[in-house]
């Protein structure tokens, strides 16, 4: 009967040197699954304009009111807030979506601040309805702070357990509001104020366009540039939100100004702004043609919808 030789020592050595110097590569590329597959897993830009739609509220319950609530629940609950993700969860290779999502709470943010100076204040009193007053500062929170933040102390409120505090703030406002119990002003002067904060942010943004298209431009890839666009266009995409149920909310203003028609147009150009969405976002020269200025195109659409939101103010004010 045949007997099988042993293998040499030296075969054997090299077979487990082999072994080990294989190890670290198999660890290596377990480790770039996991982020590459959970980043790719998590990533979601919803930019579904039919948000709004599917709101329920009880007369005389404001369709704004809980719009904000449902587009910073949407984000933080559904879809994950990414923004103050630890360098250890695969989101923290997320770029794109960390800022959409800051983009959308922002808007939401400067909602709920003309909902606390303007919208629930009574005519002629100071007297600042104390949900509002805490939706809006909550929102202004930032978003990327995690519950361990070394650098200030050990243990501090991350940004999304604020956010959620602030999203039952909004909903008991709009309990106590279909109950009589809170005060929301359909009037024009009101309307007029919050249009103009919300226009002066988007001159605040495109402000930020221009200053970056202007420094980037011409280059092959801008690093920064997606961040802006991606902020902007998560701020754009709430207030289209925002603005469609406000409308709703003010209807018998707008009607009563013939104010329909303009209305619609300034949604369309805030709609078309959000729904940009390059496959790579380029900060090329404004006359390109292989490498074109996405910042620039979004920059005209939101100055459109800017413009047609102080003729909005326009007219209120006649």
């Amino acid at each position: 009967m045949a007997t099988l030789s042993p293998e040499p020592p030296a075969a054997a050595g090299r077979r487990r040197g082999l072994a080990w110097l294989l190890l670290p590569a198999l660890l290596i590329g377990l480790v770039a699954l996991y982020y590459v597959l959970g980043a790719l897993w998590f990533h979601r830009i919803d930019d579904d304009p039919s948000i709004g739609e599917t709101i329920e509220v009880t007369p005389p319950a404001s369709r704004a009111v809980a719009a904000a609530a449902a587009l910073v629940r949407r984000e933080v609950e559904i879809h994950r807030w990414t923004a103050n993700d630890p360098w250890f969860q695969p989101t923290a290779l997320l770029d794109n979506m960390p800022n959409y999502q800051q983009g959308i709470v922002a808007a939401v943010a400067r909602f709920a601040v003309e909902l606390r100076d303007h919208l629930s204040r009574v005519r002629g009193t100071s007297q600042v309805d104390t949900d509002a007053e805490r939706a809006a500062g909550r929102l202004n929170y930032p978003g990327d702070v995690w519950f361990l933040e070394w650098s200030t102390t050990p243990v501090q409120p991350s940004s999304e357990s604020q956010y959620r505090r602030a999203i039952e703030d909004l909903e008991r406002y709009n309990a106590r509001l279909a109950r009589g119990e809170a005060t929301f002003e359909r009037r024009a002067d009101n309307l007029m104020a919050t249009l103009e904060r919300i226009a002066a942010d988007l001159g605040a943004a495109a402000a930020a366009v221009d200053e970056k298209a202007l420094a980037g431009s011409g280059a092959w890839y801008d690093w920064d540039a997606d961040d802006l666009f991606y902020t902007n266009k998560g701020r754009l995409y709430a207030y289209r939100v925002l603005l469609g149920e406000l409308g709703k909310d003010m209807e018998g203003i707008l009607s009563e100004r013939g104010l329909g028609r303009v209305w619609e147009q300034m949604l369309t150009s805030l709609g078309r702004a959000a729904a940009l969405q390059p496959r790579v976002v380029a900060n090329g020269t404004p006359d390109g043609l292989l490498w074109p200025n996405h910042l620039l195109a979004q920059g005209y659409l939101l100055l459109l919808a800017r413009f047609q939101l102080y003729a909005v103010v326009n007219i209120l004010q006649k």
